[in-house]
């Protein structure tokens, strides 16, 4: 995954290609019965990502942007879970696994960052 400057700044660019890249890994794991759980979970959790930064966006109040943002925070953090699993316990693609890993736990940082800045500006 390859972004521009510009865009390694903005949260709901980078949610979306992640989303994108976990879809295509996904598409290279086995068909082994155990790969279908660990896998539909790392979907709903990786997509989820962007979905509730898009949402945010959209939001009709600060409380709600913060909202979202906290949700897609939460969707990171079980992102990484699921990741470190497949990594853990599977003959998946560790080298891609790690990829996938830092790039969420980037998303996740800049999350947190938001939240605590937006928290803490006096309107």
């Amino acid at each position: 995954m390859t972004l521009i400057k510009n865009e390694k700044n903005d949260l709901k660019i980078r949610g979306y290609y992640f989303s994108i890249e976990i879809i295509k890994f996904l598409g290279t794991l086995s068909e082994k019965r155990v790969y279908w759980v660990i896998a539909d979970q790392l979907l709903r959790s990786a997509t989820s990502i962007g979905a509730n930064i898009v949402e945010a966006k959209a939001s009709s109040s600060r409380k709600d942007f913060i909202n979202f943002y906290a949700i897609a925070l939460k969707s990171a953090t079980e992102t990484k879970y699921w990741l470190g699993l497949l990594r853990d316990a599977t003959e998946t693609d560790k080298s891609k696994v790690n990829v996938l890993l830092k790039e969420v736990d980037e998303i996740a940082k800049m999350l947190g960052a938001s939240i605590i800045t937006l928290k803490n500006k006096k309107f």
